[in-house]
Order: C-alpha cells, then structure tokens, then sequence
C-alpha cells in the first residue's frame, strides 16, 4: 500500500500579500537611494559637447575675465562655505546647477567649475565672434539660481517699474555701476539724496543699502544658500534698530528728551518701590470711586425715574378724571 503525503500549501491570498509587501518595501528602498554625486573638485571636462570653457573668452575678453575671476561667479564651486555645505548634504548633485557650468542631471557631469562665461551666455557658438553669443539680459536668466533676491525684486518698486538686474549691477564684475551704491541710487532717486534724514545718514558714512537693504544678521548658516538679500528695498523698524538699538523707543531716551534724567538717576530702588506703591493706592482710590459713581448714577436714575413715572401717571389720571366728569355732566 503506497501512502502519499501530501504537502501542505499556503493561502492564496498569503503568498499574494508577501510579494506585495515584499514589492511595497523595495519600492521604498530604493526611493531612499540618493543618485550619484559628483566627487568633489572634479576635474573640468572640457569634453562635454559645445562648451569651450572660459579660458577660450580669456583670448579676446581679457579686460571682462579680469573682472569675472575673483568674484563669487568665479569661486561658486570652489568657495569654502559652499565646499563644506555641499559635504553636509552628500554631496548632492541638485547643487552643481548652480555652482557649475554645463550641468547635465542626466549624468551628473559639468563642464566647468563655477559660473563662468558660459553658464550666462550659453555654449560656445560656432563661428564666434562672427556669431554672437547669445543672452537674455533680464531677471528671469538671473533668477535660476538667485531665486530668493527676484523673490523680494519682484515684489519692490524697481519691478513695478521695469528696472531689471543689470540696470544696476555690472554682471562680470557683481559690483554697482557706479562708484558707490548712493552715487548708483542718485542716478534715479536725486531728489532723496538732498533730504536732511538721508543728509545725516549720509555725513555718517552710510549708505543707501544700510537702511533699504538692510538684513538681520545670521545667527545660524543659511539653509540650502537661502539667505534674504534686501531687494525689497523696504525699510523697516528693524533697520534702525540695527544702529539706534540704545536709543530708539526706549524709556530712556523718552525721559532723556523731556529733561528728566537726572531726577530718574538720583532715585534707589527703595524711593521707585515707594513710588509705585503710591501709584497703586491710587489706581486702588481710583476704581473705588468709579464703584461709587456707579451705585450713585444707578440710584439717582432710579429717583429720576421714580418721580418722573410719578407725575406721567398722576397726570394721566387727573386727565381720565376731566373726561369722566365731562361726560357725566
């Protein structure tokens, strides 16, 4: 006689649910797996298609490369503080959009360190300079990167009015196309600077950019290069605190206008306690005798009220009296 075991099997349903979960938890695996970064300082690779690098513009535009090689453009990759953030996140390829010239997401791959000549006016063109290199100078081509300062730009008045990135700052060189950031803001605002408020600032050492520029100081590094930049061009309380912080809205200051100070030094504790203790029985005296007009209002209405009602119906009743002895005659 043959007996045959036979092997028990799992629920359907069972074995369903185990690749299901088992599908669920590799999904999210590898959703946690971050892409490739760059290694950082990576050689330039001067072989990505159509990019030159900015060692070619440096033939003919030695006057605008010197002006470019020592700004925060030239050193977006190589800055120390940008070194040791993008460390911080892995070095998260995301970054090299911004910090590099010719990023390709699809790779990882970029052309060149920093954001050079290319990375504004785009791949080299065949035929330059008979072909010239093409550029969209408006605020959109800065906010790819800048996006915080066209935030707050497109939310001033220069915006409102048309006046874009370049129309005050020099590109190469990232400095104002003026001698100084007032002499910039007099092109257009002349009749600001005459004014005795900015007259007084101004014999100070100040700038415009002092009070409409103004930022609080970081306590903490910025988070992901996010920092405000002031192209608002708002002023706001804050701003003169930053200077006037011993001076501006303070009890002091008030008393110090109004010739008082130097009663208020010659006081000890002892004599203010005494003071506001005074002030208390007072603000005490004060609400008791409001009580007391209170309960005396009430009871002088009721009075008025009483007599007032009195007449009304002592009247009306002599009048129905009349009219019966009227009728009745």
């Amino acid at each position: 006689m043959r007996i045959m075991h036979r092997q028990p099997q799992l629920p359907t349903w069972f074995v369903f649910g185990l690749v299901f979960y088992c599908c669920l938890i590799g999904g999210f695996l590898f959703a946690l797996v971050k892409p490739a970064a760059a290694a950082p300082g990576k050689a330039p690779d001067y072989q990505l298609p159509g990019y030159a690098g900015s060692e070619s513009c440096l033939q003919c535009h030695a006057n605008l490369h010197t002006e470019w090689v020592t700004t925060r453009h030239a050193q977006a990759f190589s800055a120390p503080i940008f070194q040791r953030d993008w460390s911080q996140t892995g070095n998260d390829v995301s970054c090299l959009e911004c910090h590099t010239t010719g990023y390709d997401p699809n790779t990882g791959a970029y052309a060149e360190e920093g954001v050079t000549c290319e990375a504004c006016h785009g791949p080299f063109q065949t035929g330059h300079p008979n072909t010239l290199m093409p550029i969209t100078p408006d605020a959109e081509l800065c906010s790819t990167c800048h996006k915080t300062t066209t935030d707050e730009w497109r939310a001033s008045v220069h915006s409102e009015m048309g006046i874009q990135c370049q129309d005050c700052h020099n590109p190469h060189s990232q400095t104002p196309l003026a001698e100084t950031v007032t002499a910039l803001c007099s092109t257009c605002h002349q009749d600001r600077g005459s004014s005795f408020t900015h007259s007084t600032h101004a014999g100070s050492g100040l700038e415009c950019s002092n009070c409409h520029m103004y930022t609080s100081p970081r306590t903490t590094d910025p988070i992901m290069g996010l920092v405000p930049t002031g192209h608002t061009f708002a002023v706001g309380s804050d701003a003169c605190i930053g200077c006037h912080q011993d001076t501006v809205h303070t009890r002091d200051e008030i008393i110090a206008l109004s010739g008082e100070v130097q009663e208020l030094t010659a006081l000890d504790a002892n004599t203010l306690q005494q003071q506001v203790s005074e002030q208390e029985k007072l603000i005490t005296s004060l609400e008791s005798q409001s009580s007391i007009r209170l309960y005396v209002g009430l009871a002088q209405g009721a009075i008025v009220g009483l007599i007032t009602g009195g007449t009304a119906a002592w009247v009306v009743s002599r009048r129905i009296r009349v009219v019966e002895v009227t009728e009745d005659e």
